[in-house]
Parts: C-alpha cells; structure tokens; sequence
C-alpha cells in the first residue's frame, strides 16, 4: 500500500485501524454526516472501501468521499454520495457484505478493496476472484449502474513478483469487465509523510484532498 513499507509496521497499523472502527460488516457511514448532498439530489454514489475511504483518523467531512460530495454540490450535480468504507475490511469482506449494499439504489459505484490484501500479503488469486466476484454482482443487481475500480498498490518488501501481480489485477480486471479504472488511489500521497498521519498509513487531511483529485478526475466525466 505504501512504497517501500516494512510489512510489520503495516500490518500493525492496519491492525489498529479495525480496532478503531467496531462498526458492523453492513453498516455504513453516509454523506449527509459530512457534506450534505444538494437539494433534489436522485441518484446516489456508493463508495465501496476499507479506511481509506472510511476516512480513519479523519473528520467526517475530511473523508474523500465527503469531499467528492462537495465538489458535486459545487458543480450543481445531483448525485448523493454514500460513504460504506470499513476499517480493517479485505476483499473477501467487501464480498462478504455486498448482498447487503446491494439493496441499495445506486447509479454509481467505486469499488476500493485490496489494500488490507496486500498487506496482509494474502493471495493475489484470491483477491482477483473476489473482486471480479463484487464487479460481476453488482453488474447483474445493477445493471445500469457505472463502476470505477479503484486501483491500489501492495508493499514493495514482498518482492517485484507478488507486487507486480498485485498491481496487474486492477487495469486487467477493468478492462475485462469495461469499467472505468483509477489507477492508485494513493497517487502523490503514499510514502508522503507531511501527507499522512503517524502511522504512515492512512492520509491526513492534506492528503485526503489529494485523494479526492485522483478520483474526481476519473470520476466527473461519469455523471451525466
């Protein structure tokens, strides 16, 4: 997840982040605790994510989902974003939890999960199955709903080959499933310290804002 990482030190920290946050499997954290969506707004944004959308360590309008919402209220779009990220949460649990948030409206989804695989240092094939597996759900209860994929990076102690397939599975998953892609949602941020809080994991609020501009730039062309 960050560049040059000891494994440990992540780990630990990830550790300490699903200890922070004791929220259930299905339970969300919504916009309208942080940024309220505009008047109006009928279509919804589900943010699918561990804590670095959850926002860990953040304020709940420092959260990048929370900021996307703002820029969507600034532009006059009516969208309402729905914030479900959950500390600590691997792919398998985003799996796990996703006939839940299906129930959902949703016109668009963004899926990051993977990060807590990685450091972990779990399975890639794994990890692949299981997001293909949320991607190909959501299609099928959802069918009109637009995906960004989320891409994510795993620590690079593990070696050049498991991080190289890590990193693989994201652009070949969005492009065997035609979905929109972000490339690293940590982009300019990750190994960043004035970028992050003390654990060296999860963004501060500078670094959040950074995040909300990796994906609002994948993202606005999308809502229509």
């Amino acid at each position: 997840m960050l560049k040059g990482m000891s494994l440990l030190v992540a780990v630990s920290a990830c550790g300490q982040a699903a200890q922070t946050d004791s929220r259930a499997a299905g339970e969300t954290r919504a916009s309208t605790d942080a940024a309220a969506p505009a008047p109006g707004s009928d279509r919804t944004i589900l943010f699918i994510g561990t804590s670095l959308t959850a926002g860990l360590g953040l304020e709940p309008e420092q959260s990048y989902p929370a900021l996307i919402q703002e820029r969507i209220n600034s532009a006059e779009l009516s969208y309402r974003v729905v914030n479900a990220g959950v500390s600590g949460e691997t792919s398998a649990g985003a799996l796990g939890r996703l006939a839940w948030l299906l129930r959902q409206p949703m016109d668009i989804v963004v899926i990051e999960t993977g990060a807590n695989d990685g450091l972990r240092a779990l399975s890639v094939n794994t990890m692949r199955a299981n997001i293909d597996s949320i991607i190909t759900r959501v299609k099928k209860a959802h069918p009109a709903a637009r995906i960004v994929l989320v891409g994510m990076e795993a620590p690079t102690n593990l070696g050049v080959r498991y991080t190289g397939r890590f990193r693989e599975v994201y652009p070949d998953l969005a492009e065997e499933h035609d979905v929109t892609l972000v490339p690293f949602l940590l982009d300019g941020v990750a190994a960043q310290p004035a970028l992050n809080q003390g654990d060296g994991v999860h963004p501060n609020e500078a670094g959040a804002r950074i995040l909300a501009d990796n994906v609002w730039k994948v993202l606005r062309p999308l809502l229509r």
